[in-house]
Formats: structure tokens, C-alpha cells, sequence
């Protein structure tokens, strides 16, 4: 599972069968700090809510096909959650 910042849609004039209906939004993956870390990625909006904006909780691989109300389909990131907030633990690492 990693963080990422929802940066824009995607549109597609052909999509996978069992796919239609799924949002594809750009994520850009983030480190700790909420800093952009890495290449874009095209991830489906698993929560049917993410917004250009929001920090997400995105997870890749067979995990983002299973995360979508579909049957699995060629799907390696999906959108799982949207992150209200982000904040260190107490006496951990920031």
C-alpha cells in the first residue's frame, strides 16, 4: 500500500470488458512526507469518490484487481482509500 495525490482522469475510448463503469484517475505516488516520489501511475478509483486533490491509499498488483466491486480484470493499481489525515506516532519516526 502506498500514498499517492489524485492529479487527473484518464479517459478511454475503449475499455476492458467488466471495466466500464471503473473511473481510471492519474495518482502520483508520494513518499513519507507527502513529497511526489517516482512516475505517475493510472489507477482505478476503488472508492468511486477520489477527486483530482485528494491523498489515496493505493495498492498495486493482483491486490488492485481484488480491491474493485468487478471481477478481477487487468487492473495493477487501484484506489483503496482516501486519507483524511497524516501524522507521525508518538516516539516514531517522521
Amino acid at each position: 500500500m502506498q500514498l499517492g495525490r489524485v492529479t487527473g482522469t484518464v479517459v478511454a475510448t475503449t475499455i476492458y470488458p467488466g471495466l466500464e463503469g471503473v473511473r481510471l484517475l492519474i495518482v502520483q505516488p508520494l513518499d513519507r512526507r507527502l513529497n511526489p516520489s517516482g512516475r505517475p501511475v493510472v489507477a482505478a478509483d476503488g472508492v468511486a469518490m477520489a477527486a483530482p486533490g485528494d491523498v489515496v491509499s493505493v495498492v498495486a498488483s493482483r491486490e488492485a484487481s481484488l480491491a474493485l466491486a468487478v471481477p478481477p480484470g487487468p487492473v495493477d493499481h487501484a484506489i483503496v482509500a482516501i486519507v483524511d489525515a497524516v501524522g507521525a506516532l508518538e516516539g516514531g519516526a517522521s
